[in-house]
């Protein structure tokens, strides 16, 4: 299994990579709701404008949450589920 080096005292490996990522932009797109955000929006925001690896992962990581059910997909607007947004107030308690 591929590793990615972070200093010299952690290694992640790609399955951390996706969780992280994952985690990133479901928390981005949560702490943004309502506001609606594109794809193109996420991708530029989150610093994967200039790279292709960073942009994929992205894309990635939404194809993956809405397939879980914690985003949807409508058009080019990702939003997130009521699940994720029910699962979200849960959590500040």
């Amino acid at each position: 299994m591929r590793a990615i080096v972070e200093g010299s005292d952690h290694i992640r490996t790609t399955g951390e990579e996706d969780r992280a990522c994952e985690a990133a932009v479901l928390h981005y797109v949560l702490a943004l709701h309502p506001t609606p955000l594109t794809l193109a929006d996420l991708v530029r925001e989150l610093g994967g404008d200039d790279d292709f690896g960073q942009r994929d992962a992205i894309e990635r990581a939404v194809r993956d949450l809405a397939g879980c059910g914690l985003l949807h997909r409508s058009g080019t607007l990702v939003l997130p589920s009521h699940a994720a947004i029910r699962f979200e107030e849960l959590s500040a308690d």
